[in-house]
């Protein structure tokens, strides 16, 4: 006898951008918004019954109302009120889950009059993924697409080696990757004091750039596990943190055919290959704390 399982449903990739005028200077709120709610939904499966269905379309129409009523201090905050008010406000919903991306804009300077011109940043999209059960929640944030390049301080030597290794060992490589991050708060109940959701973003970012900075590395793997304990041991908030780090392969290009010596000491020059590449992923955890975050952060 078949049984329906784990069901929800919402309206995914609401983009909102909302406008905030002080003065002649504006300020840019940018988002992709997607809800999604689970709860009393068996007859809506069983028998086409609508009686406990918020329409779809109304999720997407709250969107825009908070961001009107509320304005959206940070993409946490706003993920928050949306959770808490599909929970609290529709009996058969037992669960909100909120993921949202938001896109960058910095000013564009210039001898105008007044501070509204902007241009996309496109460093990276903050990410955030709110749920919300009734009595507690759980807090994911991060970031996707944050390329970064050590052009040395990197090497890769003394691995396993069989019969159908070809690669060379190097001592002094580039080391390139396109960050994928994910990281989980602590902070779970109305009753705890809640993090500054901006302040914990700038921070998570810039130690977990540090770290890949000043890190010697013999292996991505290395890089990877130092820039998620930076990010735990300076971070009280976050107890969580995992990232996926595809291996943007640089590699010197044989130049010994034209009479070229092609070497690190000079001008080298390197092919930047797109695939195959290496795909590096971990979890760092507070001591004490058990892994959440799902292994696939597509899903996430």
């Amino acid at each position: 006898m078949p049984i329906l399982g784990q069901n929800q449903y919402g309206k995914a990739e609401t983009r909102v951008v909302r406008v905030t005028r002080d003065g002649a200077t504006h300020h840019i709120k940018d988002l992709n918004v997607s809800v999604s709610l689970s709860g009393d939904m068996d007859e809506v499966h069983h028998s086409g019954s609508n009686a406990n269905v918020l329409p779809t379309d109304t999720t997407k129409n709250t969107v825009y109302a908070f961001a009107k009523e509320h304005g959206i201090d940070s993409v946490e905050q706003f993920g928050i009120r949306l959770a808490r008010h599909f929970v609290t406000s529709q009996k058969p919903i037992h669960r909100a889950r909120v993921r949202i991306e938001e896109y960058a804009w910095e000013r564009i300077e210039h001898s105008g009059q007044g501070a509204h011109s902007f241009v996309r940043t496109g460093q990276e999209t903050r990410l955030t993924q709110i749920t919300y059960d009734g009595s507690s929640w759980e807090v994911v944030s991060g970031l996707t697409d944050l390329t970064v390049m050590n052009s040395t301080d990197s090497e890769f030597r003394g691995y396993v080696k069989d019969k159908y290794t070809t690669l060379p060992e190097a001592s002094d490589r580039i080391l390139a990757t396109q960050v994928r991050g994910r990281w989980r708060f602590n902070w779970s109940r109305d009753d705890q004091e809640t993090p500054d959701w901006d302040t914990s973003y700038r921070e998570t970012r810039k130690h977990l750039l540090q770290a890949f900075a000043e890190t010697y590395s013999r292996s991505l793997q290395q890089t990877l596990y130092q820039m998620g304990a930076r990010v735990i041991d300076h971070r009280g908030e976050i107890d969580e943190v995992r990232f996926s780090l595809p291996n943007k392969h640089h590699f010197l290009v044989d130049l010994e055919p034209f009479g070229l010596k092609n070497d690190t000491a000079d001008g080298a020059v390197y092919f930047a290959a797109d695939r195959p590449y290496g795909l590096i992923e971990a979890t760092v955890l507070r001591d004490g704390c058990e892994a959440r975050i799902p292994v696939d952060l597509t899903n996430l």
